[in-house]
């Protein structure tokens, strides 16, 4: 018995067979009951994955968009190429773009400003890294609008990285619990982001948006952020997960676009971590109001928040939106109120309502988008960063936390609003129920043109 031939992984994948989950079992399986070769073929064909390729045609996708200039149309040419592509993905059944609509990434990325609808699927490229990006509104009353964003300013974290520990908010036990109890996020990375991220709004165009209320007058706070680090780590283990299914069942597929079967244990456990995320990113914004709050000395009169990057289920189907506001109240367990769709820093932030149709899919944009990149925004720019800023900004109070001005993030850098306005209402896009004017925000600014390893590389020269 002890030159008895004890099958390996490699004879399995000698047959044909890819390395999976199973193997332990089949191996274990062959080994006591001395399968004969044909005995050990018949009994693999039980584990044979068959493959999923491409749609040969895409899935059609519905257009609310529609380009007014040169600019827009190769925006838009652009947009609808990588739609075509992406919608070849075989487990996607609908999709639309919206007036916002911008691409992002190589062709066949879900672009910011689209919604793509997977069956039994989460796709976690088509949320991606920002999991949750949100915004948050709440009525300070008659509070003065320079005392709330001076508040907020003071209380506000901007940039890279998290929160020193004497700083920090405190993370909800109950929640931590949460975390704790799944796979995806029980890990020393993720809890140590969750703790440190807690009350801290990033870089790029996340901002503390100060105004009032064009109906009632009533002074208001908004911030727009996501999920921090804490989403970010979530993102790149359902990226790895997502691969392998890619590689076993559709290898064809773009590996931006593969996806976690819902069915598996793995797609639930996915699903339950993008909730525990979405949990933390409401305090996320919580934390920041509450305390502007209590520093001032003053009660809320009203709140409510949405996301507009995230995966919505409705039975069996997922709906990807990769920045695009939910209209459908049954995409918000915790439905607050409207929803709120900001445009640039010297645009209103409009507060909508509205209702599913078969072209919005029940959803509506979640911002002006851009016409060019960063990049080519930059170059087109003529003057110095202090002359454009103060152009583009008259009568604002436009603060950038790093005290050194982005250009990019200046209204100049997106999409015509009133464009974006007139076509939500000619696409059925949502209503305008109220405006919040802008007094000023607050934005992380250029951080990296004195981060403090540059600094540091200054000095040792």
């Amino acid at each position: 018995m002890e030159n008895e031939f004890k099958l390996s992984g490699k004879e399995i994948i000698d047959l044909g067979f890819k390395p999976g989950k199973w193997f332990p079992e089949a191996i274990d399986h062959i080994n006591k009951n001395q399968l004969s070769k044909e005995e050990i073929i018949t009994y693999l064909e039980k584990f044979k994955v068959e493959t999923i390729d491409l749609l040969e045609n895409p899935v059609d996708f519905k257009f609310n968009i529609k380009a007014e200039n040169e600019l827009e149309e190769i925006n838009v040419k652009t947009v609808v190429t990588t739609m075509k592509i992406l919608m070849k993905t075989p487990t996607l059944v609908d999709g639309a773009i919206m007036p916002d609509a911008c691409p992002t990434g190589p062709e066949g990325t879900i672009p910011v400003g689209g919604v793509v609808v997977a069956k039994n699927a989460i796709h976690p490229g088509m949320h991606s890294a920002d999991i949750c990006c949100s915004v948050m509104l709440t009525d300070f009353g008659k509070a003065n609008p320079k005392d709330v964003l001076d508040t907020a300013h003071s209380i506000t974290h901007f940039g890279p990285g998290g929160r020193e520990r004497n700083s920090q908010f405190r993370l909800p036990l109950d929640l931590l619990a949460e975390i704790e109890a799944n796979t995806f996020l029980n890990n020393e990375k993720c809890i140590s982001a969750a703790r440190s991220h807690l009350g801290t709004q990033g870089d790029g165009n996340h901002f503390l948006f100060v105004g009032k209320s064009k109906k009632t007058g009533n002074t208001m706070l908004i911030t727009h952020h996501g999920s921090r680090g804490f989403g970010a780590n979530l993102y790149g283990k359902g990226m790895k997960i997502a691969e392998q299914f890619r590689q076993e069942l559709s290898p064809n597929t773009l590996k931006q676009n593969a996806w976690i079967p819902f069915k598996t244990e793995e797609g639930k456990a996915y699903w339950e971590a993008l909730q525990i995320v979405r949990k933390w990113t409401k305090k996320n914004h919580e934390v920041l109001h509450d305390a502007t709050l209590e520093k001032l000395g003053l009660e809320k009169e009203n709140r409510f928040w949405n996301e507009h990057n995230f995966v919505f289920k409705d039975g069996d189907l997922f709906y990807h939106a990769k920045g695009a506001t939910p209209l459908d109240d049954k995409f918000m367990p915790d439905i607050t109120g409207p929803r709120l769709i900001p445009l640039n820093m010297s645009e209103p932030v409009l507060i909508v309502e509205g209702k599913t149709t078969k072209n919005n899919l029940g959803f509506a944009p979640h911002g002006a988008g851009r016409n060019k990149s960063r990049t080519q925004h930059r170059k087109s720019k003529i003057g110095t960063n202090q002359e454009i800023f103060e152009i583009e900004t008259k009568g604002l109070d436009i603060r950038f936390f790093s005290k050194e001005i982005d250009i990019t993030e200046l209204p100049s850098a997106y999409k015509n609003a009133e464009t974006v306005r007139n076509q939500m209402e000619e696409f059925g896009l949502g209503e305008v129920i109220d405006e919040v004017l802008p007094y000023g925000c607050i934005m992380a600014g250029n951080w990296q043109k004195n981060a403090p390893w540059k600094n540091k590389r200054r000095q040792d020269r």
